[in-house]
């Protein structure tokens, strides 16, 4: 297999100090009980070899934690790491101080790490955004724990995370159907100098479904991409379009990792060959105008887009 590093700079994730691959691997899948450990070391030591060097987890994502740490520990300095917080820990409330300051100590134990570059509250409601909750991420902040607190998550409690001193990084989603964050949270983040994670940058691939995918996680975006395939701006270049998986993965992934404000787009997968073609994807650079033109207007135009918001 030919491998190839990944060529795009690190960036900054926000007035963090921390610098970012511009592709990140979204650590999710990994959890799987069913893969071995030796695929799940194949992949994360291979995407980390070719400088995707942004690994985001959580402690919903099954195995993820504990095989980041059995797979990576001994590579700490090399890779950053993100994980989340604020709920899973046996016999306490969720978001509640003590859920964080005990999560973030049982993250550090499974990831077998003595800090966590990033720590981002995990989908909270706005409503328990509370002075103590934020305070026990700053406590977790000063004790070293943590280098840098953040928010994942959409709607109004992002948009009340983006105003609180207390987080220095976003992360939400941006993709091909879901748009409406490049033109609020994503330059109000950027404004206020907080660093900007892209989740699903392929919306769940929705065009591998040749119909609704009725109960999958793909079901919104699916529906998403129907109607935006119904407008002008989209049927206007049809016949010289490809619209394969290749073609889509392509578009999809060069969108969102270009889009203005982000820093990192996070892919998740088991494949390294997967890891090699996202790279591949990411160093031919940014789409064209005429295809962000398109994208841009067959979302905006799409019937039923005012309603397109931030899948969480």
């Amino acid at each position: 297999m030919r491998l190839s590093p990944l060529e795009t700079p690190p960036r900054p994730l926000g007035n963090s100090g921390i610098y970012v691959s511009a592709l990140g691997f979204g650590a999710g899948h990994i959890g799987s009980p069913n893969l071995t450990e030796d695929e799940v070391g194949t992949v994360l030591n291979r995407a980390v070899d070719l400088g995707v060097t942004f690994v985001d987890t959580a402690p919903g994502y099954g195995l993820s934690e504990e095989r980041i740490g059995k797979h990576l520990s001994h590579r700490r300095g090399e890779f950053v790491l993100a994980s989340k917080c604020g709920y899973g820990v046996p016999g306490v409330p969720d978001w509640t101080p003590p859920c964080i300051r005990q999560g973030v100590d049982q993250a550090l134990r499974r990831l077998r790490t003595d800090y966590l570059d990033v720590l981002l509250l995990h989908s909270c409601p706005r409503e328990v955004l509370t002075e103590g909750l934020l305070e026990a991420l700053d406590d977790a902040v000063r004790a070293g724990k943590v280098r840098v607190a953040g928010y994942s998550g959409e709607g109004a409690a992002l948009l009340a995370a983006i105003a609180r001193p207390e987080f220095g990084v976003i992360e939400t989603s941006v993709n091909w159907f879901d748009q409406q964050g490049l033109t609020t949270n994503v330059p109000l983040a950027a404004g206020r100098g907080l660093g900007v994670i892209a989740k699903r940058p392929l919306g769940n691939a929705p065009w591998r479904f040749p119909e609704r995918p009725v109960g999958h996680y793909a079901e919104a975006y699916w529906d998403r991409a129907h109607r935006m395939a119904q407008t002008d701006a989209w049927r206007a270049g049809a016949k010289e379009r490809r619209e394969d998986d290749e073609a889509w993965v392509d578009r999809a992934l060069r969108f969102t990792v270009f889009a203005s404000g982000v820093a990192t787009a996070i892919v998740g997968t088991t494949n390294p060959i997967h890891v090699q073609r996202n790279i591949d994807i990411v160093n031919r650079g940014p789409l064209s105008i005429d295809d962000l033109d398109c994208a841009r207007a067959a979302f905006a135009t799409a019937e039923g887009s005012r309603d397109f918001h931030g899948l969480v």
